[in-house]
């Protein structure tokens, strides 16, 4: 089989589940990956015929089943920024894709040393990209997964920055200083503390596509209903213990819990609070800053 009659059996055996153009997108980012095809070298070379079709094919039966292209191709993008990702990490979003950017234009031209630290890191995305593009920070990530922690550091290798990362639970304050680092966190002064935790609740899940809902970490996605804000409380209290004064707290949010986030930091002492949207006019970002 040449790639072009593989595509035609890509849609007549995806049509069902994905629209057409996402059948296309999966299609062209499997045979750049696999072939270094582009569309446009297809497009001129219509009868292309790979030596084998083996992986393409198993990619398609795994598509059959609702997994993620992300993860058959154990890759992705963020921030123009290359990331391996599987399943003990979350995909990244082009919604955190914003938070980083928003952290970004407000110290790109700090002209000190400045400290940062991402709380709940899974691949790394927002800590490697914050680090790639604010050079006089030194940024830390924690995540309570040994695994996914020994992907972000490949990821960190791969990207070229450096970054401590922390296996530790931000649930469980007694494990912070367990921890072999070099630093003791707890008595650290960070400038600028981010997170992306978990925030969907329990009852948002049939709000989920399949993909997601049967393939990514619950542990990275789900809270229980009665909790929503678990994490965002136990992050925001350590950030009062942990930021430096002035220092800036960055969340990633639940769309439908901007009003709560807003009362959290309030009560919390944060000035300069700021609820952000997307660029799908949903409450996504929220930031504060300490007294």
């Amino acid at each position: 089989m040449n790639l072009k009659d593989i595509q035609n059996t890509f849609h007549l055996e995806l049509g069902a589940i994905y629209s057409k153009e996402e059948v296309d997108s999966f299609f062209y980012m499997l045979i750049e990956s696999y072939y270094n095809v582009s569309r446009l070298k297809l497009a001129m070379e219509p009868e292309f015929s790979a030596d084998s079709n083996k992986a393409i094919l198993n990619a398609l039966n795994l598509l059959k089943e609702e997994q993620p292209i992300q993860y058959i191709l154990g890759e992705t993008e963020f921030y123009g920024l290359p990331f391996k990702v599987n399943q003990h990490t979350l995909i990244p979003r082009p919604e955190t894709e914003e938070l980083v950017e928003w952290i970004i234009s407000k110290f790109r031209n700090q002209s000190s040393e400045f400290r940062i630290l991402d709380v709940g890191t899974g691949s790394g995305c927002i800590a490697i990209s914050l680090a790639k593009n604010l050079t006089n920070a030194k940024v830390y990530a924690l995540d309570v997964s040994k695994e996914a922690i020994n992907m972000a550091k490949k990821n960190a290798q791969s990207n070229n920055v450096d970054v401590e990362f922390i296996e530790a639970d931000i649930l469980k304050p007694e494990t912070w200083n367990s921890v072999p680092i070099t630093i003791n966190i707890n008595r650290m002064n960070f400038d600028v503390i981010v997170s992306n935790p978990p925030y969907v609740r329990e009852q948002e899940k049939q709000l989920m596509k399949p993909n997601v809902l049967n393939n990514e970490p619950h542990l990275a996605l789900f809270v229980k209903d009665e909790n929503p804000l678990l994490f965002y409380k136990a992050i925001t209290e350590f950030s009062v213990e942990n930021l430096a004064k002035n220092g800036e707290l960055f969340f990633e949010i639940n769309e439908y819990l901007g009003k709560e986030m807003i009362q959290l930091l309030v009560d919390n002492n944060f000035n300069n609070i700021e609820l952000k949207q997307d660029i799908f006019k949903k409450d996504r970002m929220i930031k504060g800053i300490k007294e």
